[in-house]
């Protein structure tokens, strides 16, 4: 049984026509709703003569742009799957990605250009070009008058792919569908009152869920304005944010960060606008520090496989539950395993209902091995639900590591380590030891001209941890290895480690 929906972009066109969805920064070129939806119908009309057929999958390697998202639209309309490629990677690691889900086109931007012709030329598929050399021009495609599509479109159906590694590195294919989006949309909507009258800004990268959808498609589907920045640029930011033109901002903690190093942090006018942050924990002292700037960051949680929202905060508790995600959301179910509902406890963070992911694509061993045998995705986060009902994450379970018999959650450890005055930033993996089995090894970023004393480090945490939670080596690095996310890829950290000890 199909479920069918509007075509998102021509219900937006028919609602506001003459609204602005996009802005390109650089330029300050503007997109209407009708007109995203007529390069949309006819880009769509084009991908067919190309030869694209329902179903087939079209890579596009770019860095943020409308461009994008005229494409996301097309392929709805086309029943096409665009799998949005890291344009980070190189041609080795992407080709594997590329073969895993088979592409019958590829679409790129200039900085993206000779990788794209490579893959184009290795997979023998047709190249299509956002202002770059290529077999086929995005702006020729999207040219003509086409038959208008307004397309019945399957909520179940597979619109887009996202590929996750998260932190393991063994990339698998999540699907979105536009289910999927519409309660993206309205968890996230109501969770920070989105409304046609609001203006966002995206620069995260678009092949990663937060880029797509927090906040650019719930702004677009709510009528809203988003100016399109290609990468992240604080100085664009901090202008933007100057000139009135931001009314709701997501940022990844690493974001947050940056901007409260800047020298103008101090000056920088917050009011009106509405916080979020994901993709990792933002440190409880960041948020205290914009929080007596009267910016309240109101922490979330989710993943690509939750759409992605699933838990957020809400403003009025910020300070008062600091380090806490919040509340589930509206169109998501959320359990924490072998705890009663709505009983304090703690345990492995799950998840159903619409805004769910049916899968990995063609993965069926990695869908079963995600879902319990009731159907609950499995986050393998752990979290805490207090007597008020708001829920703090844990850990990752498989971060966890017992040193001594005694279960250490190295996010608890970080927590106490970033409050150190030299350090910016901390990560803690487990590692063998021969005595107590599993010791923790802590990796730490030191603040800008700051220098860590080690050798001091482990006094200052007896007076903070248990015994048995201090880290027994501590390590200053440069920077961390990190995902699109921002997060930090531990299994890197243990290979640094091990390495280190030969």
């Amino acid at each position: 049984m199909h479920d069918f929906i509007p075509d998102m972009a021509a219900k937006r066109a028919e609602l506001t026509p003459k609204d602005i969805a996009f802005t390109t920064y650089e330029s300050g070129e503007q997109w209407s709703y009708e007109r995203v939806n007529e390069a949309a119908n006819n880009l769509a009309h084009s991908l067919k003569e190309l030869g694209l057929a329902a179903g087939d999958r079209l890579g596009i390697l770019t860095r943020n742009n409308v461009e994008f998202f005229v494409t996301l639209f097309a392929c709805q309309k086309a029943k096409l799957v665009l799998a949005p490629l890291n344009w980070r990677q190189p041609v080795a690691e992407l080709k594997p990605v590329i073969e895993g889900v088979g592409i019958s086109a590829i679409m790129f931007d200039e900085p993206s250009a000779v990788a794209g012709a490579q893959l184009a030329k290795q997979f023998g598929i047709a190249s299509i070009g956002i202002n770059a050399k290529a077999a086929h021009s995005f702006d020729d495609l999207c040219k003509g008058i086409g038959k208008p599509i307004n397309a019945m479109v399957d909520a179940n159906s597979v619109w887009y792919l996202l590929f996750t590694s998260g932190t393991t590195g063994v990339p698998k294919a999540v699907i979105q569908t536009p289910k999927m989006a519409w309660a993206n949309a309205i968890n996230i909507g109501q969770a920070i009152g989105l409304t046609r009258s609001d203006r966002a800004v995206n620069y995260l990268p678009l092949f990663h869920t937060a880029g797509i959808n927090l906040y650019t498609l719930p702004v677009f589907l709510n009528g809203g304005h988003s100016t399109i920045v290609p990468q992240f640029d604080a100085d664009a930011l901090v202008a933007m944010i100057g000139r009135k033109e931001v009314s709701k901002f997501f940022g990844v903690p690493a974001i947050y960060q940056m901007l409260s190093l800047r020298d103008d942090f101090d000056k920088i006018d917050f009011e009106g606008i509405k916080f979020g942050c994901g993709g990792a924990a933002l440190a409880e002292n960041l948020i205290a520090k914009y929080a007596a700037r009267s910016a309240l960051i109101c922490n979330g949680f989710g993943m690509t496989e939750t759409g992605p929202t699933a838990f957020y905060m809400d403003e009025a508790s910020v300070e008062a539950k600091i380090g806490s995600v919040g509340k589930v959301q509206s169109m998501t179910n959320m359990r924490l395993a072998n705890v009663p509902d709505g009983q304090e406890g703690t345990g492995e963070i799950q998840f159903c209902g619409p805004a769910i992911t049916p899968g990995y694509f063609q993965d069926n061993a990695a869908t079963d091995a995600a879902f319990t045998l009731d159907g609950w995705l499995k986050s393998g986060d752990v979290g805490r639900r207090d007597a008020d009902g708001y829920v703090y994450v844990v850990d990752r379970i498989k971060d966890m590591y017992i040193s001594g018999g005694e279960n250490v959650y190295p996010a608890e450890v970080e927590k106490v380590l970033v409050t150190h005055p030299d350090i910016l930033e901390a990560a803690v993996i487990g590692v063998a030891d021969e005595k107590w089995g599993e010791v923790g090894a802590a990796f730490l970023l030191p603040r800008p001209d700051h220098n860590i004393d080690t050798a001091a480090l482990t006094e200052w945490c007896r007076a903070r941890l248990a015994p048995y939670k201090i880290s027994k080596s501590f390590h200053v690095v440069d920077d961390f290895p990190r995902t699109a996310a921002g997060k930090i890829r531990k299994p890197d950290l243990k290979e640094i480690y091990l390495n280190a000890q030969v």
